[in-house]
């Protein structure tokens, strides 16, 4: 499985931006999907996830009620729309994937794929 991040960019603080990850190979054998964060000077961080379908979602305390995933089956892409965004959310912005799982995890080490970050960042 592969993964392609993108999406980000500049945005002023309280603007949106929509970021993407689209899957390619294997997608058939994703069983759920995550979205981690780093900032500069920081570790990575966990800030959302869900299951392939979309269908069931978990997000960090950080970011919920601003932020939302959402799936396009046909594209087999998962989308991180981002909303009311502060400076604090100034990161470079992974997806990643896993093959299995019982429950949705904010693990890093419970994925499997990683995508190549986008930056994103947000000015005051």
């Amino acid at each position: 499985v592969q993964l392609q991040a993108s999406g980000g960019g500049l945005v002023q603080a309280g603007g949106s931006l929509r970021l993407s990850c689209v899957a390619s190979g294997r997608t058939d054998s994703i069983h759920d999907v995550g979205w981690f964060r780093q900032a500069p000077g920081k570790e990575r961080e966990f800030v959302a996830a869900a299951t392939w379908s979309a269908g069931i979602t978990t997000y960090a305390d950080a970011v919920k009620g601003r932020f939302r995933i959402s799936r396009d089956n046909d594209k087999n892409t998962i989308y991180l729309h981002m909303n009311s965004l502060k400076p604090k959310d100034t990161a470079l912005y992974y997806c990643a994937a896993r093959r299995s799982g019982v429950a949705l995890t904010s693990r890093e080490s419970r994925y499997d794929y990683w995508g190549q970050g986008t930056l994103v960042t947000v000015s005051s």
